[in-house]
């Protein structure tokens, strides 16, 4: 025992006195060890690291140490016993994220399904996020790992909109927009399809715009609403808003603002006919509102006050190019819960997500990769781990239905009348009274029934 207290000190010693950052993680993905230079880099007492958890995600959403040891956190799969090299992160005191790379050392037999790990990192910090690919080719887990932590570090430093995350065209259009309605007073309307974020977009542009985080924001689902409840409602809030803080600076989110019965419009309306009335409005809804106005189905004044500032969220089938990283954003909140770890998906099963047409948007996709990451059995998610009805859509992509044929019965019934005239016929050997016997009808009946269906130069 002696032998063995004298060779850990020997190590941590040695370790201690390593110029690179090293640190030692246990089999439960706590760290455990973090010499010198490691707690420097990260600018952080290494004591309120110990006995942390990593888990494989980007979000800083957590507290201030989980956050760094999801920083510091390996592949899923060399906690499998696999040797690795990859990227570790922290931020700097001016909020600066940076990168070094690092060999992820497993500490056992290689078939061990949870081992320990000593990382050892590179002596200077990486300007690059990963290397460069060949053009064309498809990001890795890793990759889209990095690139989902340096758009969420870019986003966060204002404000959290992870649910338009990605690069298509649209969905930086939405991001401009979100950036403009922060810092607006005016009315924001955010239209899209059930399970697109509408109500995580209002939230988000809210909250963000705030300059203290005692306001709340109402939530009014307008399918429910009256004239007689929503004046109440707006009165109370504007009235204890101002008796908790002094200033009567109310908000609500109007939820399927399209469905607003027509005398709450003339009740809302009045509301914002009052100069200064200390009320800022956020709403969602399924179709613009302007549209509305042209069915005659919404009062004009009120849906031009309400599309002051309009934002229109996509479809997710809008912009499949972002399904990748979106997938991985809902995999790693999926990690947060520090439950089972998945380092991403495999290129056949980010085909399958892409081909599917989600009818149910952002929320199904969350859905499905919270299914997925359950049922996975490796440290990436695999065509076989995503949920049944992926399979059936892919199954009735390949086997298209036919589609129906129109049946003119006019038409039939000729084509019908036809063949059965001429086989009368030609069993009759030309003979047009014998045919008309076979058909049960008269000679002269026949004869004008040839006429109908333009048969005389066949007979």
């Amino acid at each position: 025992m002696a032998r063995s207290g004298t060779n850990t000190r020997s190590l941590a010693r040695l370790l201690g006195s390593a110029g690179v950052p090293i640190y030692v993680l246990d089999e439960q993905r706590r760290i455990v060890y973090c010499n010198p230079a490691c707690a420097s880099w990260i600018g952080i007492d290494a004591e309120r690291l110990l006995g942390k958890r990593c888990d494989y995600h980007s979000s800083d959403s957590v507290e201030e140490e989980l956050s760094l040891a999801a920083g510091l956190c390996p592949p899923p799969e060399v906690f499998a016993g696999r040797r690795a090299r990859g990227l570790v992160c922290c931020h700097t005191p001016d909020g600066q994220l940076v990168r070094r790379w690092a060999e992820f050392l497993p500490l056992g037999q290689d078939d061990l399904e949870s081992v320990g790990v000593v990382v050892v990192l590179e002596g200077a910090d990486s300007a690059e996020a990963s290397p460069a690919k060949p053009s064309g080719e498809e990001p890795d887990p890793a990759e889209l790992h990095e690139a989902l932590r340096a758009f969420r570090h870019q986003q966060n430093a204002r404000y959290r909109i992870d649910r338009i995350v990605g690069e298509s065209p649209v969905a930086k259009q939405v991001r401009a927009q979100v950036s403009l309605a922060v810092q607006s007073r005016w009315p924001i309307l955010i239209v899209g399809p059930p399970g697109s974020g509408r109500q995580h977009i209002a939230r988000t542009i809210y909250y963000a715009s705030l300059e203290s985080t005692d306001a709340r924001l109402a939530a009014l689902d307008c399918a429910l609403l009256d004239a007689e409840l929503l004046q109440h409602t707006i009165t109370a809030l504007v009235r204890s808003r101002a008796e908790q803080s002094g200033r009567p600076d109310a908000a609500v989110l109007l939820l399927e603002a399209d469905k607003l019965p027509g005398d709450a419009q003339a009740e809302l309306a009045g509301f914002l006919g009052v100069p200064d009335f200390p009320l800022r409005i956020l709403a969602t809804a399924r179709v613009p509102l302007l549209d509305r106005l042209a069915e005659g189905a919404y009062r004009p004044d009120l849906a031009h006050a309400l599309s002051t500032l309009a934002i229109q969220l996509p479809p997710l089938a809008g912009r499949r190019e972002d399904i990748p990283l979106l997938a991985q954003l809902f995999l790693e909140e999926a990690n947060v819960t520090g439950g089972r770890q998945l380092g991403g998906f495999t290129p056949d099963s980010l085909d399958a997500l892409a081909a599917y047409s989600w009818p149910g948007n952002l929320d199904e996709l969350a859905e499905m990769v919270q299914q997925a990451h359950q049922q996975a059995e490796d440290t990436l998610v695999r065509l076989a781990d995503l949920p049944r009805r992926i399979h059936l859509a892919a199954d009735a992509a390949a086997y298209p239905a036919r589609p129906e044929e129109k049946i003119v019965l006019e038409e039939f019934l000729a084509q019908i009348e036809t063949e059965l005239i001429g086989r009368a016929l030609a069993r009759a050997k030309g003979n047009k009274t014998k045919a008309a016997d076979l058909l049960g009808m008269t000679r002269s009946k026949l004869h004008r029934r040839i006429e109908q269906l333009g048969l005389e130069k066949h007979v």
